[in-house]
């Protein structure tokens, strides 16, 4: 009998559990952010003091120091780093730190004490292929922070029944690279997967099998398993991959999906806003839909989490990692920290401004500038709004943010009957404009006038830079070119070997050239004189 089966029968065990969960949550909301991070600043140095990256910063002498004393002394020890520029300076010393056939670094007391067994294989849209180091220590907090979202979600909703479920997980790629004896690599869902605790597993779908299957074929085996197994009462993924897996299973049962799914209680969502894909959720689901939970994760640490019935994540300050802030205004051209950029820790950060993060963490990661931004909404608690990558539309000078396109995105699918899916923007330098390839359900193709007029219209109630653009005539008028539904998840697949799990799509075209719309917008114009069969 299987541990689910167990608890499904048990209400005695559901009782003890649910109890558990309670307490958990109530001890998750007494912690103070400002101590807790305090206690991690120090924990951080002394723990990694006896390393090559201690000594070379002196870490042993600053643990011991009161907190803004040592605080000082460390941003003044130890410059903002790039991955590019750990990987030159200490994960690859004497090596070259990229080029083709290049494996996870050995790392035995470089950057964190002892051999580093883990780590998280993330690529890059204009970068190779980046290994990030994924300690046992990293490894826990990531399990406590599941288990305290969890059981906020439990101590909210006491008639829960996902306790006595499972949860599909919409992973990556599953594939493992053992680097050396005991030392693996892989996406970072892959590690989670393998290496979970053995009670977790009756708990988990779908089985390995269908999670190492290609891309296509795993969605097809996912929308199956989730309209026969009414046990799974709980999805976590990626938002556009989780609406293709929904609109799968809606052409397989032929019926609404609130009546295929009656049993699915909660959506965990993360790793791009929901905010472009709220109003085809919406309608997926008739308007009655799960509860919807938003986190913040990441190969690099976990950063935030929704507490059920907060409009909003707030920041995760308690899992190993210790947060600074360097303001977005201080960014250079290249979305990095600028020479003369200050960060500054979570006890002073201003309520409203945007922020680049800067991590020090439990895997040997010193002051990394990871290339999120935030804003903080509320100071107290720390909610946060995710803004979006470092990256911004800036080659005609404007700066529109991430966070701008995808508001722009969700007021075209309120006030159209497009049902934006999927879309990324960029520059058209030459024509001075904006380009944007939309992925429709509709393609109406005498709506684009209201469209850019739409997408226009909020960019400019937005972002003061670009309506002065505007006016002046500096930046013209945008160009909408519309896809097919599956057009821009085709482009993915062909032309940059990338489709579904936890691969996501740059809304905003990272490229210093502007090459990866121009792409898109050529394979765009191959494909509309071409016939294809949707994607799946």
């Amino acid at each position: 009998m299987s541990l689910v089966t167990r608890i499904q029968d048990s209400a005695w065990l559901q009782k003890l559990l649910r109890e558990q969960a309670t307490r958990r949550a109530d001890r998750f909301n007494r912690l103070d952010p400002l101590e807790a991070q305090r206690r991690i600043f120090r924990t951080l140095l002394e723990t990694a003091a006896a390393t090559r990256f201690g000594s070379d910063h002196d870490f042993g002498a600053l643990h011991y120091l009161p907190f803004d004393v040592a605080y000082r002394l460390y941003r003044k020890q130890v410059p903002i780093r790039s991955y590019g520029e750990f990987a030159r300076d200490y994960f690859y010393r004497g090596r070259p730190a990229s080029g083709a056939g290049l494996s996870a670094p050995g790392l035995d007391n470089v950057t964190w004490p002892g051999t580093i067994r883990m780590f998280c294989e993330t690529s890059g849209t204009t970068a190779p292929t980046k290994f990030i180091p994924f300690s046992e220590e990293m490894f826990a907090a990531n399990r406590c922070a599941a288990l305290d979202l969890i059981s906020c979600y439990l101590a909210a909703h006491p008639r829960s029944r996902i306790l006595s479920g499972k949860i599909l997980y919409m992973s990556g790629s599953t594939s493992l690279t053992e680097v050396e004896r005991g030392t693996w690599s892989g996406d970072m869902s892959a590690l989670t997967l393998r290496f979970r605790p053995w009670y977790l597993t009756s708990f988990v779908e779908p089985p390995p099998a269908v999670s190492a299957l290609p891309w296509e074929a795993k969605l097809e085996a996912m929308a199956e398993l989730l309209l026969a197994d009414d046990r799974i009462r709980v999805i976590s993924g990626v938002p556009p991959w989780m609406i293709l897996l929904f609109k799968h299973c809606a052409e397989i049962g032929g019926k609404p999906l609130r009546e295929l799914l009656p049993n699915l209680e909660l959506i965990i969502h993360g790793g791009t806003s929901l905010a472009p894909y709220r109003h085809e959720f919406e309608q997926l689901f008739g308007g009655d839909l799960p509860h919807l939970l938003e986190l913040l994760p990441s190969s690099e640490a976990f950063m935030a989490f929704q507490q059920p019935g907060e409009e909003r994540m707030r920041l995760a300050p308690y899992y190993g990692t210790f947060f600074e802030f360097v303001r977005f205004e201080d960014l250079d051209a290249q979305g990095r920290p600028a020479p003369h950029a200050e960060a500054v820790p979570l006890e002073q950060v201003e309520l409203g401004q945007r922020y680049a993060v800067i991590l020090s963490t439990c895997s040997g990661l010193w002051r990394y500038h990871i290339g999120d931004t935030i804003r903080f909404t509320s100071l107290s608690p720390h909610f946060i709004e995710f803004t979006g990558r470092d990256r911004f539309l800036d080659k005609l000078e404007e700066k529109v943010t991430q966070g701008e396109v995808e508001q722009a995105i969700a007021r075209l699918n309120r006030e159209t009957d497009w049902q934006v899916g999927e879309f990324m923007v960029g520059a058209d330098v030459p024509n001075r404009r904006h380009q944007w390839v939309l992925a429709v359900r509709n393609r109406d193709r005498e709506g684009i006038d209201a469209a850019i007029r739409i997408l226009d219209g909020t960019l400019c109630g937005l972002n003061a830079d670009y309506a002065t653009f505007r006016s002046q005539g500096r930046i013209q008028a945008p160009e909408v070119l519309l896809t097919p539904e599956d057009g821009i998840y085709r482009w993915s697949r062909v032309e940059r070997g990338k489709l579904g799990g936890q691969t996501k799509i740059p809304h905003i075209d990272p490229t210093p050239d502007s090459s990866m719309i121009a792409s898109l917008c050529n394979f765009h114009l191959q494909a509309d004189t071409h016939s294809s069969q949707p994607l799946r």
